[in-house]
């Protein structure tokens, strides 16, 4: 199976998680559940194995895969939590699918009739609002990075590449538009990415460059050496540390500066900006701040480079109430913007445009794929670091639901250049 390696004896910590080791729920909902459920794969290319010998579904035999072991907790779930539970059935094992990613894409280009019309007054049951702890403020923006990016630097050198970039790498491509993908050219294909962001921003000599969002520290470190100034700012200990010493392992220190510092705290005035896949945790009640400040910090005739995953802005509508299983167990208290939602915020409160975009999202899709072979091909080392069996099945689902999107559309990722109008 392309799950995490099974044990003898499955445990589940209900202190950390909760929500797993149990299937609490009524009855009813789970009714629903199940009726909703056997209606929408009735129509999808799946075959979902039930432990009775029934097979739902119309996929034909090679069809991505869906056994559930244990009926009763999986529509439970379902019933309680909706796309939540169904997340939570998989960290639970009440169901395994031998692939994943190719089981999540047929969901998620499909998401839009998954519910027939009919039964789309049942939906309501079962989504829920984001709880407040997960609002975007200092101090819970700090919490949130915290509980995603403080994880352990270790963990993350076990799936990313040498570079530590953890965001959509930029591959080469076929004259057909084939993205060329391989593990042996990440590295390149992440370099790539930010030379364009860098390019774009007219990063060179001399320049004054902000980033907000340092990840680990790859962008700052090729910015200082084209001979810019460099401030990087970012809410996490755990990256600024890895960050700061790698730039002075490049011999950059007194070119390149990594703070721990909010966005919404930092002064100056600078040439460049740049921000790499930053703005989804940022929050839609903030996202106008976040452009504001970008304009407040941005010296006459300077660009901005940004680079977000963007979903249609539809989509983003009908779900930007609706809190999800992303939310929270890997990204709690953000949003994936539309560009639309990013025009918009940038016509209310800055004189900042979008003058250039590239949208890559296939690059993503493989980029997260390659991830997913990695950390299943290093699981062991994994759980070395003192990580359980639901966090290896957790971290798994992420990566799988998230290529999943860009594989089906859902999702894409673009590069976004700004100026003043």
């Amino acid at each position: 199976m392309t799950s995490t390696q099974q044990s003898t004896v499955w445990t589940v910590d209900p202190g950390r998680w909760p929500d797993v080791a149990a299937a609490r729920g009524s009855a009813a909902r789970g009714e629903i559940a199940r009726v909703l459920f056997g209606a929408a794969v009735s129509r999808l290319p799946i075959l979902v194995h039930l432990p009775d010998g029934r097979c739902l579904g119309a996929g034909q035999p090679g069809a991505p895969a869906m056994v559930v072991r244990d009926p009763a907790a999986f529509f439970t779930r379902l019933g309680a939590g909706g796309l939540i539970g169904f997340g939570e059935s998989y960290l639970a094992r009440d169901w395994d699918c031998t692939d994943l990613s190719g089981l999540l894409t047929v969901f998620a280009a499909h998401v839009r009739d998954l519910v027939p019309p009919p039964l789309q007054w049942a939906r309501g049951l079962a989504v829920r609002r984001a709880p407040r702890r997960d609002e975007q403020t200092r101090d819970g923006a700090r919490r949130n990075i915290g509980r995603h990016y403080d994880l352990s630097n270790e963990f993350f050198a076990l799936f990313l590449d040498e570079t530590m970039t953890y965001s959509s790498a930029l591959f080469e491509t076929e004259d057909d538009g084939t993205v060329i993908a391989a593990e042996q050219v990440l590295a390149r294909a992440q370099r790539r990415k930010i030379d364009r962001l860098l390019d774009q921003a007219h990063v060179g000599p001399g320049s004054r460059l902000l980033e907000i969002g340092t990840g680990w520290g790859e962008l700052a470190i090729r910015a200082g050496q084209r001979g810019a100034t460099v401030r990087s700012v970012t809410i996490s200990a755990r990256q600024r540390e890895l960050a700061a010493r790698r730039v002075a392992e490049a011999g950059l220190a007194a070119r390149v500066s990594v703070e721990l510092l909010d966005y919404r705290d930092v002064t100056g005035e600078f040439d460049a900006i740049c921000s790499v896949e930053m703005i989804e945790a940022v929050g839609e009640r903030y996202w106008d701040a976040y452009f504001a400040q970008v304009d407040r910090l941005l010296a006459p005739g300077g660009r901005v480079a940004l680079q977000t995953i963007t979903m249609p802005h539809d989509r983003m509508l009908a779900s930007r109430h609706t809190y999800t299983w992303i939310q929270k167990y890997i990204f709690p208290g953000g949003l994936i913007p539309s560009v639309t939602a990013i025009e918009s915020s940038l016509a209310r409160r800055t004189s900042l445009r979008v003058v250039n975009r590239n949208d890559f999202g296939a690059h993503y899709a493989q980029t997260l794929r390659i991830w997913r072979e990695r950390f299943l091909a290093r699981q062991a080392e994994v759980a070395a670091l003192g990580f359980d069996e639901v966090f290896l099945r957790m971290w798994l689902f992420y990566l799988c639901y998230a290529e999943a999107g860009f594989r089906a559309g859902y999702l894409d990722v673009s590069q976004l250049t700004l100026e003043r109008a």
